[in-house]
């Protein structure tokens, strides 16, 4: 086998928990395979560097081995390799992030029934 769906890969990679998930992701332009908005059918080789955005970062990787099969995590991780850049970039948002969660200002109590109303009422429930 030398090339793959993106799709396929980036589910068999980990990288998503749905096939439905990669696909859509593609889509809405979150995948780029060699610089170019990669579609769902678009094929991964071996070498191709792909950036991917989803929940748990942006990701700059090089294709090592194509698959279609989702198999453990550990045998996912031996599918692709991360470049440094990518690598320090997470880890830098990742702090950032625990340091905006330092300042945010937390409760001083519970809301009250008045205040869980008044919530409900501002999110258009009910």
């Amino acid at each position: 086998m030398t090339s793959v769906r993106i799709d396929k890969w980036l589910w068999a990679a980990r990288f998503f928990k749905t096939r439905a998930l990669a696909s859509k992701a593609c889509d809405l332009g979150r995948i780029h395979s060699n610089g170019i908005q990669a579609k769902p059918a678009r094929d991964v080789r071996v070498g191709d560097m792909l950036k991917v955005k989803n929940e748990g970062g942006e990701f700059n990787i090089e294709v090592l081995l194509p698959s279609e099969m989702r198999g453990p995590a550990a045998v996912a991780q031996t599918l692709y390799r991360e470049t440094e850049a990518s690598k320090e970039a997470r880890l830098k948002a990742t702090a950032e992030r625990k340091a905006m969660q330092e300042f945010a200002p937390l409760p001083e109590h519970r809301p009250s029934k008045r205040d869980r109303r008044r919530i409900i009422q501002f999110r258009g429930e009910r």
